[in-house]
């Protein structure tokens, strides 16, 4: 009977003993999940590298599965990104008050989640909108964009987009010098975080406020410099619109040889890509 007892205290030692150990070594649990989040942050990506290509069609098909993961995560700051960028989509393919409506949602999704920066960045697209579409004055979009990014303390992105807002109503105030600065202050952002597509969009569009300005050698190395930035990102579409704009410089220069040697380059790479209607758009500006 001694022998029985001793044997189950033992037993019943080592049994709190391995209670504790295993309690002890038990993995702590994240505080937070990020899988499906993770999953719609990564398909988002691949629909702006889409459209930074001007793959609307395509970047239209990712976006429904970006949309559906943002919805499954239920993340506010997916939910309005998504919709930025399918009203970007929408506008890029003429399709204005469609863009309008979807940004106007994101909008009221940002203020409903109180993320004040979200809600600024969707202001920054629809003070674009306004702009382009010439609803908004320009001194009024400068005015709203400014104040706008001065609230943005996290998204550089953001605020690379406002400055180009606010360099695209200056130069539509005849302001080149002043539109050329906002531009520069998002390629600095834009550059030091190897956004490389975005980069050559801000050279080309300081190529457009050199060349409205009468500038023409500086707007054909500030395309130059676009087409470096695009042959780094294999950005197809980013050198086919910046040949076209070397040749529309070109022309305007009054130099007929290097304009016909644009178009032609930018009518090649155009059907490279199958865009047909922009490769004999390309052809008809020959000088």
């Amino acid at each position: 009977m001694k022998r029985q007892r001793v044997f189950c205290v033992l037993l019943v030692g080592m049994l709190g003993l391995f209670l504790f150990v295993s309690c002890s070594s038990a993995p702590k649990r994240p505080a937070e999940i990020f899988t499906i989040r993770q999953l719609g942050e990564n398909q988002l990506d691949l629909v702006n590298k889409a459209v930074d290509q001007g793959d609307f069609e395509r970047a239209l098909g990712l976006l429904v599965e970006a949309k559906r993961l943002a919805a499954a995560a239920d993340y506010p700051s997916l939910l309005v990104r998504t919709k930025l960028a399918e009203g970007g989509i929408l506008y890029n393919m003429g399709k204005a008050d469609e863009a309008e409506t979807v940004w106007n949602a994101a909008l009221a999704e940002a203020e409903r989640s109180g993320e004040a920066e979200l809600a600024s960045q969707t202001r920054i697209y629809m003070a674009r909108n306004g702009l382009l579409t010439k609803n908004v004055p320009p001194d009024e979009v400068i005015a709203r964009v400014t104040k706008e990014i001065a609230s943005i303390k996290k998204d550089a992105l953001s605020i690379a987009l406002g400055w180009n807002v606010i360099g695209l109503a200056e130069k539509e105030k005849r302001r080149y010098a002043e539109a050329e600065a906002a531009f520069m202050k998002a390629v600095d952002i834009h550059n030091k975080a190897n956004y490389l597509e975005q980069a050559a969009y801000d050279w080309y569009l300081i190529a457009s406020a050199r060349s409205m300005g009468g500038r023409y050698d500086q707007a054909v190395e500030a395309l130059n410099t676009a087409l470096a930035f695009d042959r780094r990102a294999e950005n197809t579409w980013g050198l086919a619109s910046d040949w076209r704009a070397l040749g529309d410089v070109y022309k305007k220069a009054g130099k007929t040889d290097e304009a016909a040697s644009a178009y032609t380059r930018a009518a090649g790479i155009y059907r490279s890509i199958n865009r047909t209607q922009e490769a004999e758009d390309a052809e008809k500006r020959l000088p």
